[in-house]
């Protein structure tokens, strides 16, 4: 099992206090572009990997994003960085390939640790089991939504999504690990201790090859310059990665890394021109030096997945489907 998380809005900068969160706490994050940082437990690796892929212009989300999940050059597809969601064109590359079919076709299965709302699902018309609770109502008309790349990259397998059933069940994560923010809108939900969130991600990856989680924090309290904020969510992601590792078994490993910086550097809203961290562990820490930049981040999670016998013969978990033994967890 390798867990690939990508956490957004993470660069390698300065180690100063005064603009960057990462030099106030002591997390695996803590690395600086200078090479300094805070070590890594059990053999960990830290890399850097250059978001720019020769565009000029700040990298941004839907491009960052669609790299890491097919290996494609995405600024270079489209002559420049995409904020936000990707347009046809880049839905339409990974439509073709991205990192859940291409572990179908080589005879591994990946998994997508994030849950959703139904309403967005059924905005988008995309597969699900029916919602046992109501849910709040979406904050936007269901008319302005769009596909993430995660999101159309699960789509293209044709697998059912995972819901906010599927937390309450502790057979899915949200994208801010606790719960906290569907559950101030009125959802039904219970908080998540990021340990308890470290131990459904590891029961996820019992049934695949790549279980994969993304966290959104990051990137919101940079564009808020909430150093508060970007504190609270630094550690709690931190709580789970550490426990995470803690929990791999042999052939397991760990893989994280971001699409663009922006929390290093609260002196501004922007994204910045940084290179992002890659951490490695277990299985994943041999690969972190050939990581240059997002463009390497796919070949390498298909590589750490051929390298080990497929996960079939344990009983294997579709691109959204809970894993049986996270199914089975009450919560």
């Amino acid at each position: 099992m390798i867990a690939f998380f990508l956490v957004d809005g993470v660069g390698l900068g300065a180690r100063d206090p005064g603009r960057n969160p990462l030099a106030r706490t002591r997390t695996l994050l803590s690395q600086f572009a200078d090479g300094s940082g805070e070590p890594l437990p059990a053999g960990g690796v830290v890399g850097a990997a250059d978001a720019n892929l020769g565009v000029p212009g700040r990298p941004q989300s839907a491009t960052g994003h669609t790299t890491l999940l097919t290996g494609v050059n995405a600024p270079a597809v489209l002559g420049k960085h995409l904020l936000g969601f990707p347009n046809e064109k880049l839905r339409g590359v990974i439509a073709q390939r991205n990192l859940f079919l291409d572990l179908r076709r080589l005879g591994r299965e990946g998994t997508y640790a994030n849950a959703y709302r139904c309403a967005y699902l059924d905005a988008l018309g995309l597969r699900h089991e029916h919602a046992s609770l109501p849910e709040p109502a979406l904050p936007v008309p269901a008319s302005r939504l769009r596909p993430s790349a995660s999101t159309a990259a699960v789509a293209a397998t044709d697998a059912a999504f995972r819901t906010f059933d599927h937390l309450r069940a502790g057979a899915a994560l949200y994208h801010d690990i606790t719960n906290e923010q569907p559950r101030a809108v009125g959802c039904d939900l219970p908080r998540r201790a990021p340990g308890e969130a470290a131990e459904i991600l590891l029961d996820l990856g019992g049934g695949a090859d790549v279980v994969m989680f993304e966290f959104f924090r990051t990137d919101e309290a940079g564009h808020d310059q909430d150093f508060d904020a970007a504190e609270r969510a630094l550690v709690e992601l931190d709580e789970l990665l550490r426990k995470v590792v803690e929990g791999l078994r042999d052939g397991d490993g760990v893989l994280m890394t971001s699409d663009h910086g922006n929390v290093e550097d609260l002196s501004s809203r922007q994204h910045t021109l940084a290179k992002v961290p890659v951490l490695g562990f277990g299985a994943a820490a041999p690969l972190v030096p050939a990581i240059r930049s997002l463009v390497d981040v796919h070949p390498a999670l298909l590589r750490l997945t051929t390298s080990s016998r497929p996960r079939g013969s344990e009983g294997s978990a579709s691109a959204g489907s809970p894993s049986p033994s996270a199914a089975a967890r009450s919560r």
